[in-house]
């Protein structure tokens, strides 16, 4: 497998690179600039981070024919990563947030239990940190593990720290992440918090984004902002898990609870993300259908965030995976036809952008 990035380089590099980025103004790309959409997923047999370009929205080619860009094993204490989500900041930087879990660490022999802690005290999966990874040109990536139980006193024995997806808060002028996380064996809930300006811890102690009015878990939270409103879209364990929304004026407080299940699948659905189609009033959400065998990804579009229009799942209907099938938790983001065409040609993919 191509190796991405050479680590004791960029370890010897990380200061010097991003301290001269920071005196440097970056000209960020509007929509009006963008020509193409990149996919970030993961698989559960691998436990790698994938990407995949697609030139109108609909048809995605992964870059490296359906193998992972980077190992789990390279960048996460628990030799796995999962729910990757990328982002570009205002200064152009790409971050991606990602857990650092392997479900099946002691079948691969990465330990000697099923969790890394005792199942009973603090429940499936058990994980405490999130990967932090930020690159200038979506090649070349440097990496941390957030130990989110040891980011302060309080966090000590929560029993996980999944999905972790990050917004930038123009108000505060700082990125804001938000992921599930729960104490011992208690419910699952959504938290914020905000990162440093050098992408490597949280500033303030994580509070509740908003409440369940039931005594239910709720993961999988995922923040669009259109005008001036904020959609929250996250999953409920309220029978069987699916997806819906939740909108505010403000990013992070505010949220009016909304009964409607906006997926129109029949099984468990989790890990929504939206993305804008370029130059359309026209947004798609995703969701990724765990409950089915093989897993996949559904879609639906909106041009109001109120009606939703089902598109199917991949590649049995308008949605196409041309060389790549089973992905898990993605996220969507814009790039310009250059980004497009320099991520394309790294990795040798017969695309014209």
């Amino acid at each position: 497998m191509k190796v991405l990035f050479n680590l004791a380089i960029l370890f010897a590099c990380f200061s010097c690179a991003f301290s001269t980025s920071a005196q440097t103004k970056t000209k960020v790309p509007k929509e009006k600039d963008m020509a193409a959409y990149l996919m970030v997923y993961f698989k559960d047999d691998t436990h790698g981070l994938y990407m995949a370009l697609s030139k109108d929205g609909y048809s995605f080619t992964d870059v490296n024919n359906a193998k992972p860009i980077i190992a789990g094993d390279t960048i996460a204490e628990q030799k796995g990563i999962r729910d990757p989500y990328i982002y570009r900041a205002p200064d152009g930087t790409f971050y991606l947030a990602l857990t650092d879990l392997h479900i099946y660490a002691q079948k691969m022999g990465y330990r000697s239990t099923e969790w890394e802690r005792d199942g009973k005290q603090y429940g499936w999966g058990n994980n405490r940190g999130l990967v932090l990874m930020k690159s200038k040109d979506l090649i070349n990536w440097s990496h941390q593990v957030l130990r989110v139980d040891q980011s302060f006193p309080e966090l000590s024995d929560i029993g996980c720290a999944w999905a972790p997806e990050l917004i930038y808060d123009e108000k505060e002028q700082k990125t804001m992440i938000y992921f599930t996380m729960r104490f011992g064996t208690g419910k699952d809930k959504v938290y914020y918090s905000y990162m440093d300006k050098d992408f490597t811890k949280m500033e303030t102690p994580p509070k509740l984004l908003f409440t369940y009015p039931k005594d239910v878990a709720y993961i999988d939270a995922d923040i669009t902002k259109v005008g001036d409103q904020y959609h929250l879209f996250y999953v409920p364990h309220d029978g069987t898990a699916g997806v819906k929304q939740t909108v505010s004026s403000s990013i992070n407080s505010g949220y009016q609870y909304d009964d409607k299940w906006y997926d129109p699948e029949d099984k468990g659905c989790e890990a929504p993300t939206v993305y804008k189609l370029i130059g359309q009033k026209k947004w798609h959400l995703i969701y990724d259908i765990y409950r089915i065998n093989p897993h996949n990804f559904g879609f639906s579009e909106t041009t109001d965030f109120v009606n939703f229009k089902n598109l199917g799942h991949f590649n049995e209907g308008i949605m196409k995976a041309t060389n790549f099938s089973s992905p898990k938790h993605c996220a969507v983001i814009h790039l310009t036809k250059k980004e497009a065409q320099k991520l394309a040609n790294y990795w040798k993919v017969k695309m014209k952008f």
